[in-house]
């Protein structure tokens, strides 16, 4: 990407909490096309708050959240931007009482104009991109965590997305499902050209599929550091963000 180009993100002076309780405040970042941008911090330092700010959720005492310029909280466009993206919940978030299929088809139904052959060929391929093929008739209480987080991914890239946000992915999974869900994140990437946010603590996720990132801190309430996080391993200076980054261990050890 160009360095004078337009992030397809921008967060300024954003203040975010619940009541009035400030979890985080003076947030300030950029989101660029392609990235893999990880959110990261220990639990309870308000990730999870932020990412509902940005997605929708949950209005912000203050601030801005910009999409290509346009101010999501203001803009009488939400609705339309809202739909540029698609948001992998921690729980998958699937209608236990719909099929995969029928998880993966409703955004279909609701937001275009597609046929009803037309929407099963899409499902299909959904499907087909997060291993899933086959499955299309089962019932989430049917099968794995893994393979419930994998549809829920369907169902988020169903209406191929820019940008794609996700809530704790490899929460309640096992090393090997971790792992590969991490490289499907890659592989949407890189065939969608997505851009992808990634609400994380863990730590081979952060390292294996992360370009850049932001570390927040629930004693300060503000983001104590930004960039790579394998630069922010070798050159932070911050025992903060040292510490999460190598569990307390020593880097290297």
């Amino acid at each position: 990407m160009e360095k004078n180009s337009q992030p397809v993100i921008e967060v300024r002076g954003l203040d975010v909490g619940y009541d009035d309780d400030i979890v985080m405040q003076g947030l300030n970042f950029k989101v660029n096309k392609g990235d893999i941008f990880i959110v990261m911090g220990m639990s309870g330092c308000g990730k999870s708050t932020l990412l509902k700010a940005m997605i929708g959720l949950q209005q912000p005492f203050k601030g801005q959240v910009l999409y290509d310029g346009k101010d999501f909280w203001l803009d009488a466009e939400q609705q339309s931007i809202m739909q540029r993206f698609g948001v992998l919940y921690q729980s998958g978030a699937l209608w236990s009482s719909l099929t995969l299929a029928e998880n993966v088809a409703l955004s279909l139904q609701l937001y275009t104009k597609l046929s009803r052959e037309q929407i099963r060929e899409v499902v299909a391929l959904k499907l087909s991109l997060v291993g899933l093929e086959g499955y299309e008739d089962l019932y989430p209480f049917e099968i794995s965590g893994g393979m419930r987080k994998r549809a829920g991914l369907a169902r988020a890239i169903a209406l191929d997305p820019d940008i794609i946000f996700f809530d704790e992915p490899s929460a309640g999974l096992d090393p090997v499902n971790a792992k590969m869900l991490d490289d499907l994140i890659l592989q949407l990437r890189d065939v969608l050209g997505a851009t992808i946010v990634v609400v994380t603590h863990e730590l081979a996720s952060i390292f294996a599929i992360g370009n850049n990132s932001i570390f927040l801190d629930a004693d300060t309430k503000t983001m104590i550091a930004s960039g790579s996080p394998k630069d922010l391993l070798a050159d932070s200076k911050d025992p903060r963000v040292i510490q999460f980054l190598t569990r307390g261990n020593k880097p290297g050890a």
